[in-house]
């Protein structure tokens, strides 16, 4: 995939790892994401994913949901925490880590079913990175995949003449 596309990724799971842990089919996790829901906008985006008021009241009280349900609550939940992430700037702050950046592990594209005659010896790669944290997450809020992939393009070009091998990954890990 390319490497814009793997951090989207590692972004979408640096949210859900901060969660809430509760499964929804849980009695505890469902009652959690009503609980976090419980305000204006957790109504709106409760709304939006199509969960009427009335259910929510049912849910809340005797735990009980109509097939789907939960799915759709647990949705709006995740938008809504996603949301909440990004107003109060704490993603930024914790991927910034006081301008002392985090840790990024680049894995390259596996070459095993690649003929030996085109495969290129490539590792695994860690780079501290830095002051790209706030424009990342702008541009993963906006869902401007284009210009994650422009980020990307300046992470990749720190690590050396080899950059180029690095446009497309397995995946990113991001130490935070």
């Amino acid at each position: 995939m390319k490497g814009g596309e793997a951090l989207i990724l590692e972004l979408n799971r640096i949210v859900h790892s901060s969660g809430i842990v509760s499964a929804v089919t849980s009695r505890r996790g469902l009652a959690s994401r009503l609980r976090y829901l419980d305000s204006p906008a957790g109504r709106e985006a409760l709304a939006g994913q199509g969960v009427t008021a009335r259910t929510v009241r049912l849910d809340a009280w005797e735990g009980h949901t109509v097939p789907g349900e939960r799915e759709r609550i647990d949705a709006a939940y995740w938008w809504r925490r996603r949301e909440n992430l990004i107003r109060s700037g704490w993603l930024v702050r914790h991927l910034d880590n006081d301008g002392r950046g985090r840790r990024m592990e680049i894995y390259p594209v596996d070459q095993s079913h690649v003929d030996a005659k085109y495969s290129r010896p490539l590792s695994d790669r860690a780079i501290t990175v830095r002051y790209i944290w706030t424009d990342l997450v702008h541009a993963w809020a906006a869902r401007d995949a284009a210009l994650v992939d422009e980020i990307w393009d300046d992470v990749i070009t720190d690590l050396d003449s080899d950059y180029a091998a690095y446009a497309y990954v397995s995946s990113v890990g991001i130490g935070a």
